[in-house]
């Protein structure tokens, strides 16, 4: 992993970046998907070829939408049969193994279970896909005439594993008409900075913590405890959205602007506000193609409910083959449901700190249930945030945090707008691109010692 990630800092991106600005303009996109397929054969050079097939049907699929287009009938079967194929896909190397496990539970099936590898970011292009796809036939997208356009988009390497997803009709005409500027490239490299020091500064260590808390258990106390899940809440909204930042930023590099996929989701003051906040791009993707679909909130009052919890058992589903994120996308259509119906009103009237704190428990508890695949492992961590005669914080707790005190605290108040909007107010002084330039250095300079010393860089959302 240090090694990977060293050689695509100092290597592979300088290299990729020096060529595309090389090769004539119209050959960019050319280049960027051999490139792409490059990136992908890296890690996993077998399941490219997976890759070429979503491709190529995705891409035929949309073309004879297009051409049946005159007759909605007509045009419903290649949308059918694309989306089928694209689940199908899915299903096969995500969920094969979930499946057999379930109906083995049937006590006349011993099905036996199959070994696959999850190919890297399949849940991400294949959502990309179907949206292509679904947005011709709804006349939301062009149709792309050229299969290296469409290409290039589905294995844009910046965001091709872990996001953020990028529908096509909002990078249709970027992916012809996009005129790269030296002030897009300089934005793309802070960001790229600015995410990568999420990434290796701030996620990593927090990870480190909660593992830290992790192993002495019932030893934590309550707090101890709550502190845990806290540094485990950190870590993941580091890990993810360093990754979009930086997704984002080299989109930028190459003349490309990818929609923000957060914005400080834990400072919202409701669930249903910290989903408009988290993973953007996935919330909004369940909506278009999702819940609108089955009438959103055009319907009475039972049908909407129903639609939630059809979306919220997708969210789970979507995020991996476990049971604890089924239970994880319930739980928080749940919540909504009740937020929407019951007591919506009642929460607008209290102050917005009580909010903020309701908000902070639900999503806290929300992190025990995404974290915890192992049902016993996660009633006994439910037991010792909420068990007081585990003592307030344990010895071992308190030691832990003390040693990562600093860090802690530098990462909850990251997670606010204070350092963006401090920013904002000096970006307009002369001194600022001095300190900019300062900034960036250090961060790169800082992570590289880190990436080099640390032996924990796992990309959490890598694996959905």
């Amino acid at each position: 992993m240090v090694f990977s990630s060293l050689i695509f800092l100092f290597m592979y991106l300088p290299v990729t970046l020096l060529i595309y600005y090389i090769v004539p303009r119209k050959a960019r996109n050319l280049f960027l998907f051999f490139i792409n397929l490059v990136f992908y054969g890296w890690g996993e050079p077998t399941l490219v070829l997976l890759m070429l097939i979503s491709i190529v049907i995705n891409y035929a699929g949309g073309y004879f939408v297009e051409k049946c287009k005159p007759d909605k009938g007509r045009a419903k079967i290649p949308l059918i049969i694309t989306i089928v194929i694209d689940v199908g896909i899915l299903a096969f190397f995500k969920y094969a193994g979930m499946i057999t496990e379930t109906l083995n539970l049937l006590p006349f099936l011993n099905i036996p279970t199959l070994e696959i590898s999850l190919p890297i970011g399949i849940s991400f292009y294949t959502f990309q896909t179907m949206s292509y796809v679904i947005d011709v036939y709804r006349d939301d997208a062009p149709v792309s005439k050229s299969l290296i356009n469409f290409g290039t988009y589905v294995a844009l390497f910046p965001q091709l594993i872990a996001g953020p997803i990028v529908r096509y009709k909002d990078v249709a005409y970027q992916l012809q008409h996009r005129k790269e500027t030296l002030e897009q490239f300089n934005n793309g490299v802070k960001l790229f900075l600015v995410g990568l020091g999420k990434k290796v500064l701030i996620a990593n260590q927090m990870g480190l913590m909660w593992d830290s808390i992790r192993a002495t258990t019932d030893q934590n106390g309550v707090l101890g405890s709550w502190i845990g899940i806290s540094a485990y809440a950190l870590q993941i909204y580091f890990d993810f959205s360093g990754y979009s930042d930086m997704a984002r930023g080299l989109g930028n590099m190459l003349g490309f602007e990818f929609l923000k996929n957060f914005n400080y989701p834990y400072i919202s003051k409701s669930v249903t506000d910290f989903w408009r906040r988290w993973h953007i791009s996935l919330s909004t993707w369940f909506r278009e193609y999702v819940y609108i679909p089955l009438g959103g909130n055009r319907c009475r009052v039972p049908r909407q409910i129903f639609n939630l919890l059809v979306v919220w058992f997708l969210t789970g589903l979507w995020h991996g083959a476990a049971y604890n994120f089924i239970l994880w996308g319930l739980y928080y259509g749940l919540i909504l449901i009740i937020e929407k119906f019951v007591i919506g009103k009642f929460l607008e009237k209290l102050p917005a700190a009580l909010k903020h704190i309701y908000t902070i428990i639900i999503f806290l508890i929300g992190w025990v249930i995404f974290f915890f695949d192992d049902m016993a492992q996660m009633g006994e961590f439910f037991c010792d945030l909420f068990n007081f005669s585990n003592g307030i914080i344990g010895s071992q707790a308190l030691v832990i945090l003390c040693r990562f005190a600093v860090i802690f605290i530098i990462a909850i108040i990251a997670s606010t707008p204070l350092a963006y909007n401090i920013y904002n107010k000096i970006k307009a002084m002369r001194f600022t691109f001095a300190l900019e330039s300062v900034f960036c250095a250090a961060v790169l300079f800082i992570s590289t010692a880190a990436i080099v010393t640390q032996s924990y860089n796992p990309f959490l959302y890598f694996r959905f």
